[in-house]
């Protein structure tokens, strides 16, 4: 194989397909797994405005909770999707391993606080999911104890390629923005741009969660998109707006294929249409793009003073 189809073939596979239907057992262990950890994560770190403290973040080996406080040293907790272990890191070079394989998830959940405990990291969570429709603990939920780790690994390829893109966008603003975050309890990728107004009470109704968590979450108003695992296909790309503006679901958008769900309250994309696509990267910012500026447009932001030229800066240095 010569070096361009080589190149080739790497953009050619670079966006993976995996298909819901393939790994549904997976996703729904996985799921359950990443909440457990970002719980932890939620019991230690200090509270940061829109829960932007309990997400998770993309990194060349998986997910990963970042540094977290414990007292008067840190640790880190890491979801390895290329050995398939769940690293903890504990502040000055000792690590407990958790195998990612096949196991339920009371399993999971007592072999990571064993782990914390060998450590000398004392924490204590609700074992119960939230923004699902299922109310059993982490304690006693035996149906879910599958794992790929051919997909898992492609799930987390399918991050860094949405992180990736979503981080070009992201550098287009220079108003108040989230980072690229990994949401655990929606299990979804996300990025939020912020008028800089207050938005009305949002009125919350996501399952098993509490509404003055929605609260909190939407105190202002904001355009966000992002990445979710779900709905059908290979996953969807979404952007909504709240408040929705008048005329924010009529707007019109890029690129085709894009449309407006009205059950969801939200512009999607098919994870396939941008996999598909001659131009994966540029597909999916026109997408980001143009359902921001139907938020940017029908809700009057102040345009000219939260937007920015990410190369303002590009200059050798």
């Amino acid at each position: 194989m010569t070096y361009v189809d080589q190149k080739e073939s790497r953009a050619v596979s670079s966006w993976p397909e995996l298909r819901l239907e393939d790994w549904t057992a997976t996703r729904e262990t996985l799921h359950m797994w990443l909440q457990i950890v970002g719980k932890i994560r939620l019991a230690k770190a200090p509270m940061v405005n829109h829960w932007w403290q309990v997400p998770l973040y993309v990194t060349p080996r998986g997910l990963s909770t970042t540094s977290i406080p414990d007292g008067e040293r840190h640790f880190e907790i890491e979801f390895n999707f290329c050995t398939h272990h769940l690293t903890i890191d504990l502040e000055g070079g000792e690590r407990r391993s958790v195998p990612l394989e096949p196991k339920p998830v009371p399993q999971f959940y007592a072999e990571v606080l064993g782990a914390l405990g060998e450590l000398g990291v004392e924490v204590s969570i609700t074992p119960y999911p939230v923004e699902v429709t299922s109310t059993t603990s982490f304690e006693d939920d035996h149906e879910n104890a599958s794992y790929d780790p051919a997909a898992a690994q492609m799930f987390w390829r399918q991050l860094v390629q949405a992180g990736r893109v979503m981080g070009i966008f992201r550098s287009r603003f220079i108003g108040k923005v989230s980072p690229v975050h990994f949401f655990w309890g929606a299990m979804d990728l996300a990025c939020t741009r912020f008028s800089g107004r207050t938005a009305p009470q949002h009125p919350g109704g996501a399952p098993n969660v509490g509404d003055w968590v929605m609260v909190e979450g939407y105190s202002h108003e904001l355009s966000s998109c992002g990445f979710w695992p779900g709905g059908d296909g290979e996953g969807m790309f979404y952007a909504y707006a709240y408040p929705e503006p008048t005329g924010f679901p009529e707007h019109p958008v890029a690129p085709q294929g894009a449309f407006y769900y009205p059950d969801g309250g939200q512009f999607v994309l098919p994870y396939e249409t941008v996999r598909t696509s001659a131009d994966p990267d540029a597909t999916l910012l026109a997408f980001l793009q143009s359902t921001y500026e139907a938020a940017a447009i029908t809700g009057s932001w102040d345009r000219a003073g939260l937007e920015g030229d990410p190369l303002r800066r590009g200059a050798s240095r």
